[in-house]
């Protein structure tokens, strides 16, 4: 079981997670998204696609852009289609 983990929240737990680039994508289905507010940023990989944003917050707190996700992701990406990734503090493993 895969687990990220924010101030001492688990925000996602899942048996099911990608991995690319070391870092693991899990099901948007397996994640809180009740510790995730949206964010105006975006960043562009030139295999992937266009990356869109959340901020994770726990207990009033906030992790600006802590997680990620490629709402449509280019085809060679297509494995994380419906998939959100974590860094910027957050513990996964």
């Amino acid at each position: 079981m895969t687990k990220a983990v924010w101030n001492g929240v688990a925000i996602a737990e899942s048996e099911s997670c990608v991995e690319v680039e070391r870092n693991q994508y899990f099901p948007a289905s397996d994640v809180r998204s009740e510790y995730l507010r949206p964010s105006d940023t975006h960043t562009v990989c030139s295999w992937k696609g266009t990356a869109s944003y959340y901020d994770v917050v726990v207990d009033g707190k906030i992790n600006k852009d802590a997680a990620w996700y490629y709402p449509d992701p280019k085809p060679a990406a297509a494995q994380i289609k419906d998939r959100i990734a974590f860094w910027r503090g957050v513990d996964v493993g």
